[in-house]
């Protein structure tokens, strides 16, 4: 389904701000319960990826649980109606009052990182009489085809216990009186579309299952974390993701006992394709070398491509049906030479004023939001909200 923007609502708005198409946002919530229902995969939402609250109810609304890796996140995760049971609760450097909070509101699941972490859940479960129930990260080294600073299942990263180290933090685990041992998570990276690369991860768990049977540990369950990317390129086209294929590799590939159930968490691939950047052009800027059209959106408002050289589909909404056509250098107004949305952008003829939508920002965009160069946070809009506008 193709996004409609209601410019007649949008012209009154002051820019930038984030839409979000809350009718895609629901099919997409449909698409990815009834494919985790047939193959019996359980879902928490990684709250990174968007948290706003009307987004993060509508995911609770759906039945989902919530992957957090902050308390902030934590909190707003209840606050918008997660049950703390189906809460688990990730991030290499947990601070004290975090797994706190955590162990107040009786999670899930606390994935660990390290050793260290692990002993001071135990001492602080310790104080509170209470077992806390926890996964152990692994680090399964293994590469993902994607950006290498969204890459996080390699030995060179911080994140997930290396595999040299693992029985004997497995039995450091079993052997403290307030730590429930209950799973095992790993965690590849992020924006993943190629199904070889889960085949992979799922190649190296059944090898560490291996491992763990000869210790005679049967973990609950199984935490593939997230990973399922989303394409930038075409959000109309592939506004929903292959949800099906992604499970039914996982299900096909992985060698799970009978007693064991399967955990995910996808983030941006369930908001990514219904949240779009609205900005204003300010100035055309024309030279015998470039032609800049510089908008009052910058990295402040969408950090991704300075951060990662990311691709955004950039379109100019104002005038739909205009035969003639330039090549832009698309920047922002941030004093940084990196804040640009991309370069040679083919886009009809833009003037001081049109609007352009950066398509495919749900994930990753609003929650990245800073107040560099002291630039306030931009609104966020709803399609529900603005029903009353004629859609052009």
């Amino acid at each position: 389904m193709a996004t409609q923007f209601p410019l007649k609502a949008f012209e009154h708005l002051r820019t930038p701000f984030y839409y979000y198409d809350l009718d895609l946002l629901r099919q997409s919530l449909d698409v990815l319960k009834n494919e985790a229902r047939k193959h019996r995969v359980h879902v928490h939402y990684a709250v990174k990826a968007n948290a706003n609250p009307r987004i993060l109810s509508h995911v609770q609304m759906a039945g989902f649980g919530a992957d957090c890796v902050s308390g902030g996140e934590i909190r707003a995760a209840i606050q918008c109606g997660f049950s703390a049971d189906k809460i688990v609760f990730a991030g290499v450097g947990k601070a004290d009052w975090e797994i706190n909070l955590a162990l107040e509101h009786d999670i899930f699941c606390f994935n660990v990182e390290s050793l260290p972490e692990l002993e001071i859940i135990n001492e602080l479960a310790a104080q509170k009489s209470k077992k806390a129930r926890v996964a152990l990260r692994i680090n399964p080294d293994v590469q993902a085809d994607t950006h290498h600073y969204i890459r996080t299942g390699s030995k060179e990263n911080k994140f997930g216990i290396n595999l040299s180290d693992l029985e004997s933090i497995v039995e450091a685990a079993q052997a403290m009186a307030h730590i429930d041992l209950v799973g095992i998570h790993f965690h590849i990276g992020s924006q993943i579309t190629e199904m070889n690369n889960f085949a992979g991860l799922a190649a190296r768990v059944n090898d560490i299952q291996e491992r763990l049977l000869r210790m005679h540990w049967i973990p609950e369950h199984v935490n593939l974390g997230g990973g399922l990317g989303i394409d930038y390129h075409h959000p109309d086209e592939a506004a929903i993701p292959d949800f099906a294929d992604y499970f039914a590799t996982l299900r096909r590939m992985l060698k799970l006992r009978p007693e064991q159930t399967l955990h995910v968490e996808p983030g941006r691939s369930v908001v990514g394709q219904c949240g779009s950047l609205i900005a204003r052009v300010l100035y055309v800027k024309d030279s015998s070398e470039k032609h800049f059209a510089i908008l009052d959106a910058g990295m402040t408002e969408l950090i991704r491509p300075a951060l990662y050289q990311a691709y955004h589909k950039i379109e100019h909404i104002s005038t739909a049906n205009n035969a003639d056509f330039q090549k832009y250098d698309v920047v922002g107004p941030i004093c940084e030479s990196s804040d640009c949305f991309g370069k040679e952008v083919e886009l009809p003829l833009l003037k001081r004023g049109d609007l352009v939508a950066i398509r495919s920002a749900g994930a990753y965009g609003e929650i990245m939001s800073s107040n560099y160069n002291c630039r306030p946070n931009p609104a966020a809009y709803f399609s529900d909200d603005l029903q009353g506008y004629n859609q052009a």
